[in-house]
């Protein structure tokens, strides 16, 4: 292709890339209309704290919430917008999170002493109301309706510029967050250029709809890097009919632990592709075990909705009202099977606190000991078996290590040392099987080959 070829191909590209038009969509008039229900947030806290879940020494590399850290007495600064003309106004739980005060600093330069209606800390919002009337407010628009590549505009006050303009494209939706200990909340991830005093802030179509809350950023250096997340506008409007209710959140809760389901998993489920929520724990007592949910089971649907992805499952049970009856679809002993399921509510306190002899070497190249009672408490579990050394072998390849505690094998439940010897000499050569295990007092599957 000659050079004069080569720029034309370009160029139509370009266009084409463009629109019809052949022009980059224009903001003018979607930020006139949107800024006045924009405001400004300071909370003065009494003693120095990061605004976020976890301070700049313990995640120096990872997410970190955008509000920076603040001096005793001195006002951390955020973002918010009007939701109601009587003065209701949505941000983010950091920005307001155990302030002594809250001003608002509306888009006229008044300023408002708020109110804190309510506050959810698992999904980052808090509801504020001030004392005003036929204030201006923002158009809710749909998170569901965002498209991957659909341009946005975010308005706030990064490092305290009030009525700063961004723009960007939707990067990705339904995000997971890692270094979150609940991931209730399927985060829009964005590339608008987004800093602390943006957090709380909306996020609009190109409608002007607010489709989304400004709430974290990933960073390596404590400012914007191109990855920004938001919180979906349909995800807050559920938080904040029950924060007006109520002033607190319920959510749905099975009572389950999960994780990923990988191609070898996929392949010892029988599943053509990897997909679904595998269950690594049921909780006693929990709707799961009442509904008859097993360890090993894979949830490929619930309530209807696909679960592709096992951080789906978190979403779409948290969004379900308590005492819901749901059919569940799941993947046992490859086959399907759909059981009813009562969604409990989920407890706070009920979620955040939940003789031996060396066998020689065996078909898995580990060695292992019953649990004596100082284990059992220690480690958390109440059967199986201790791995005490790992040699090479299927084991190893697996990714069992030494402090491992085994549960099942293939389904069953491991007592003790004798049972596990009498289920690893069931297992079929060159067969991929399922064994679960405990390791820092948490549970998680792996896949094991045997080969002799």
């Amino acid at each position: 292709m000659s050079k004069s070829s080569w720029l034309v191909a370009v160029v139509c590209l370009s266009f084409s890339a463009l629109g019809a038009s052949g022009e980059l969509p224009q903001f003018v008039e979607l930020v006139k209309r949107a800024s006045p229900s924009v405001v400004n947030i300071r909370a003065t806290r009494s003693s120095p704290q990061h605004g976020g879940q976890f301070n700049n020494e313990q995640l120096p590399e990872f997410f970190r919430r955008f509000v920076p850290p603040q001096q005793a007495l001195r006002p951390a600064v955020g973002s918010g917008f009007i939701i109601s003309a009587d003065g209701y106004i949505l941000t983010n739980n950091h920005v307001v999170e155990e302030a002594n005060e809250i001003i608002v600093a509306l888009s006229d330069r008044r300023e408002r002493v708020a109110e804190l209606i309510g506050a959810d800390p698992l999904s980052d919002l808090a509801l504020l109301k001030i004392d005003a009337e036929k204030l201006p407010t923002v158009e809710i628009g749909s998170s569901e309706d965002l498209d991957v590549g659909e341009w946005v505009v975010a308005i706030g006050s990064p490092f305290g510029f009030e009525l700063s303009v961004t723009q960007g494209i939707v990067s990705a939706k339904g995000r997971s967050l890692p270094y979150e200990r609940d991931n209730y909340v399927p985060f829009i991830q964005t590339d608008v250029a987004i800093n602390p005093g943006n957090s709380g802030g909306p996020l609009f179509d190109l409608d002007g709809n607010v489709v989304g809350i400004n709430s974290q950023i990933f960073t390596r250096s404590g400012g914007y890097m191109g990855l920004s997340f938001a919180i979906p506008i349909d995800v807050a409007m559920e938080v904040v009919q029950q924060l007006k209710d109520k002033g607190s959140v319920s959510r749905g809760w099975l009572g389950v632990g999960i994780q990923r389901v990988d191609r070898d998993l996929a392949e010892a489920y029988g599943l053509d592709r990897p997909s679904g929520a595998l269950i690594s724990e049921v909780f006693v007592g929990s709707p799961a075990e009442l509904a008859g949910l097993k360890v090993g089971d894979i949830i490929v649907e619930f309530n209807g909705k696909l679960i592709d992805l096992s951080s789906d499952l978190p979403h779409v049970v948290g969004r379900t009202r308590a005492e819901t009856e749901v059919k569940v679809l799941i993947v046992r002993e490859n086959k399907r099977k759909t059981l009813s399921v009562k969604v409990g509510a989920r407890d706070e306190d009920d979620v955040a606190t939940r003789s031996s002899t060396l066998v020689p070497e065996n078909l898995l190249g580990i060695e292992v000991q019953d649990l004596t009672l100082e284990d059992q408490n220690r480690l958390a579990v109440e059967q199986g078996v201790l791995v005490m050394q790992v040699s090479a072998g299927p084991g190893r390849e697996a990714g069992i290590q030494q402090g491992d505690v085994i549960t099942t094998i293939d389904g069953q439940w491991v007592s003790d040392r004798r049972e596990f010897e009498i289920l690893i000499g069931e297992l079929e050569v060159g067969v991929k099987t399922p064994i679960r295990i405990v390791r820092s007092q948490r549970p998680q599957i792996l896949v094991i080959k045997v080969i002799r």
